[in-house]
């Protein structure tokens, strides 16, 4: 088989694929789909149903459920998983041991705690915030907040909890915790100051640990720690992240595009990426092989994939971030409370979800 392979950003390719499709023409036979973009195409009509195909060939019960989760829309498969992913608290091992703690915070209550001690021990900030939904959500979960209540058709975002859960962002800021966050470019700037010994602690994945390796403050890899990310009052909750490998339901090379799939997502294929790119596999087995076992920043992520929060799969699931991210920005910003914020994005929810209570 030969495979055309065309690199779209990532910020383009839901859209392109969306407009080639809905053209008819110019869509490719198989796309790497955020996991939230599967549901959304499969409304559509976009995409290919995969059951009893050898695109999967009987192999689901290996995969990890929050992965496999996001493949499913009214009762089909439309997706095999390709890559996991998750957030976790990245810190410099060095920062911390100066500010007098060992081992990483395990509770939001801590994070403050050792934030503010790096910060006076060090003159450095304890933590840098990236100002972007995906990264709030682990407040939102650790307080057992959520943004929807898919089975009953409800949006919850407006709840004591999730006002907790912002409260906690808000007090990082405030308290000088966190270093007052850039509303735009933030990810750049966190990944910047942490590479550059200028914050102690941030956010991310594992998709971030390659660039991480290069900062001057990384050069000795075991200076990089990686733990869950704290937990707030009820929980230590990540969200479920990653790509889907989908077919096109107008693909015209529809044995290829499955026997494709079917091997880019074998366990051969998947070990291969993991112990050489770093990156999670979906594949439980796959935590298994040697190679596997022997790259640690693979390894480490396990545990906290196992209690990653799945995301709402549903066809409107991509619409929920920007009103969480304008929410976010206003936060930190200092132009809106937490209960402001939360009623704020739940009247933008409202616009989406007109008949939902």
């Amino acid at each position: 088989m030969k495979v055309n392979y065309v690199n779209v950003p990532f910020d383009q390719a839901q859209n392109q694929f969306q407009t080639a499709a809905q053209a008819g023409t110019g869509a490719p036979d198989v796309i790497r789909a955020e996991v939230a973009w599967t549901p959304q195409f499969a409304s559509l009509g976009y995409l290919q149903p995969l059951d009893g195909t050898r695109a999967l060939d009987g192999t689901e019960s290996d995969f990890l459920p929050g992965p496999l989760s996001s493949t499913k829309y009214n009762g089909k498969t439309w997706a095999v998983p390709q890559v996991t992913d998750s957030l976790a608290l990245i810190y410099n091992k060095r920062l911390l041991k100066e500010a007098g703690h060992e081992e990483p915070p395990k509770t939001m209550a801590e994070l403050k705690q050792v934030a503010l001690d790096v910060k006076d021990k060090t003159g450095v900030p304890g933590l840098s915030l990236n100002v972007d939904s995906y990264f709030l959500l682990p407040f939102i979960y650790g307080e057992g907040g959520d943004l929807l209540d898919v089975r009953s058709k409800k949006i919850v975002i407006d709840s004591p909890a999730n006002v907790k859960a912002m409260a906690t962002v808000s007090d990082l800021v405030t308290s000088g915790a966190a270093a007052k966050p850039a509303i735009t470019d933030s990810y750049v700037n966190a990944m910047t100051a942490i590479k550059e010994g200028k914050t102690a602690m941030i956010f991310n994945g594992p998709w971030a640990l390659s660039e991480l390796y290069q900062g001057a403050e990384f050069k000795d890899k075991d200076n990089l720690g990686i733990a869950p990310v704290p937990a707030g009052s009820v929980k230590a909750g990540a969200p479920t992240g990653g790509h889907n490998l989908a077919i096109y339901a107008g693909s015209k090379n529809l044995d290829a595009s499955y026997e494709f799939v079917r091997f880019m997502t074998s366990k051969e294929a998947m070990a291969k990426m993991s112990a050489e790119l770093g990156l999670l596999p979906p594949r439980a087995s796959v935590f298994e092989d040697p190679a596997v076992k022997a790259n640690k920043d693979v390894t480490v992520f396990k545990p906290i994939m196992d209690t990653a929060v799945p995301r709402p799969w549903i066809p409107e699931g991509g619409q929920l971030f920007q009103p969480l991210l304008e929410g976010y920005q206003a936060l930190v910003g200092g132009k809106e409370t937490p209960e402001q914020m939360v009623k704020n994005v739940d009247q933008r929810y409202r616009g989406i979800f007109k008949d939902w209570s």
